[in-house]
């Protein structure tokens, strides 16, 4: 077994293989809802700073301070309510965390929307899911019921003095609407598209008013830092990178799962430790993929010593993202599982924005016809220069997330790209196709 495993007491979702029982007196037993009174009176400022102090970033893939944003919020409560929205849509391809908080910790979450709630001013609470989530939906609605005929949400709820309610919005599949202006566009009834920033939803998000946008896995772990404290949070990992996180581990695995680790983990023990290794061993190994979709793979030379944190990540031209790891053997063509991930976008761009909308349908275009051996090496430039006109000139960054794969699949595997080029005449005319590729690259490197 792993030498650095998380020991069990600094588990925080203890339930997450629903061996201990989802409802809510279960829950109890596992010290949710314990003094939770108790936390709320100490007021929001001690609150905020613990959270600030844990150094807990944020769980949906952009890795923002949850502290610093719940900071934002306006401190006085005006003539426009406050609200809290949970963001449960997770359509991220290869990310299934928020599912198993939703039907098998649910009160976490609801505990960690009341103190959220209340550390920002809220009274009222949307939990956004998305529509597919038919029974995890179901699920939080029972809990949410459990949880009210226990006094635990409503009138005074938690016996705290503060009057709070939580109400479950569906959604109806669209990938844009994970990001969270589209989230809210969504919730008032309007067509999930990203708005510009700023204003930014703290001060101006639903229907105009404060709004706290935070991911399922975020709040959830919210009420176990409060009561551990946030020094206690902030031992495990390493600094900046701190806490425990949830890693959904899938591919081309023995043993594809769910496992709550230590931030900063290797990717490598991941995967051997609790995946049951890659398919065919180790050396059969190819790439990886470290967080969700729409994170830039990373091929097997990286993934022998990887660390799974943000920065880590950030510094292999990667990222953690939604800690969705997929991985790929050797018996997959790398050039198609990318075509199919950016076909994925093409069929997800809300289309607001040319860049995504039009280059999503050209890197998808230009990669299928490479699955085929139809592209020339000129193609493959042109892919490349499409990747670059897309990044960075998006309203929201899922135009980038578009992007990101190819760029990842050009970054490290351009020479299994160029060998689908047998449609190029230079190509046609050579027999040794490595040397032309080598030389085409230098050519372009001097350019």
């Amino acid at each position: 077994m792993a030498q650095n495993m998380l020991k069990k007491e600094n588990k925080i979702f203890k339930n997450l293989y629903n061996n201990l029982g989802w409802e809510i007196d279960k829950a109890i037993e596992r010290d949710d809802w314990k003094d939770t009174k108790e936390i709320i009176s100490k007021g929001k400022d001690w609150i905020i700073n613990e959270v600030k102090t844990s150094e807990l970033r944020g769980r949906g893939g952009a890795g923002f301070s949850t502290g610093m944003k719940w900071s934002f919020a306006p401190k006085k409560i005006g003539s426009r309510p406050h609200y809290l929205v949970i963001n449960a849509d997770e359509s991220e391809p290869g990310t299934c965390k928020d599912r198993d908080i939703l039907r098998f910790e649910p009160q976490k979450l609801i505990e960690g929307c009341l103190i959220a709630g209340y550390a920002t001013g809220a009274h009222v609470c949307y939990i956004y899911i998305r529509g597919e989530y038919s029974f995890e939906g179901q699920r939080l609605q029972d809990a949410i019921d459990q949880a009210y005929k226990r006094s635990f949400l409503g009138k005074n709820a938690c016996g705290s003095g503060w009057d709070f309610d939580i109400h479950i919005h569906y959604g109806a599949g669209a990938y844009i609407c994970g990001e969270e202006t589209a989230l809210l566009e969504s919730i008032e009834g309007n067509k999930g598209q990203p708005r510009l920033k700023p204003p930014f939803p703290a001060l101006v998000g639903l229907y105009g008013c404060p709004t706290i946008v935070n991911n399922v896995e975020t709040i959830a772990v919210v009420p176990t830092i409060l009561r551990r404290g946030g020094k206690w949070f902030a031992s495990l990992g390493r600094p900046k990178n701190t806490g425990t996180k949830i890693f959904c581990i899938s591919g081309n695995v023995n043993s594809p799962c769910n496992v709550e680790e230590e931030m900063g983990i290797p990717l490598k023990e991941l995967i051997n430790t609790y995946a049951g290794g890659v398919v065919g061993g180790w050396d059969n190994l190819q790439a990886v993929i470290p967080g969700g979709s729409s994170m830039p793979l990373l091929p097997k030379k990286i993934c022998e010593t990887i660390k799974m944190d943000f920065d880590s990540l950030i510094e292999n031209k990667s990222g953690l993202g939604t800690a969705g790891i997929v991985v790929i053997n050797k018996d997959q063509d790398i050039v198609s599982c990318m075509a199919r991930i950016a076909r994925f976008y093409k069929h997800e761009s809300c289309g607001q924005c040319t860049p995504c909308r039009e280059g999503s349908g050209w890197m998808w275009r230009i990669l299928n016809r490479a699955t085929k051996g139809e592209t020339t090496l000129s193609d493959i430039d042109l892919l490349e220069d499409v990747t670059k006109q897309i990044e960075g000139h998006t309203i929201c960054a899922f135009g980038e997330g578009s992007a990101w794969p190819v760029q990842g699949l050009l970054r490290h595997f351009r020479k299994e790209v160029d060998k689908k080029c047998s449609n190029d005449p230079l190509i046609k005319k050579k027999k040794d196709v490595p040397y032309l590729i080598d030389q085409h690259l230098l050519e372009k490197k001097n350019a």
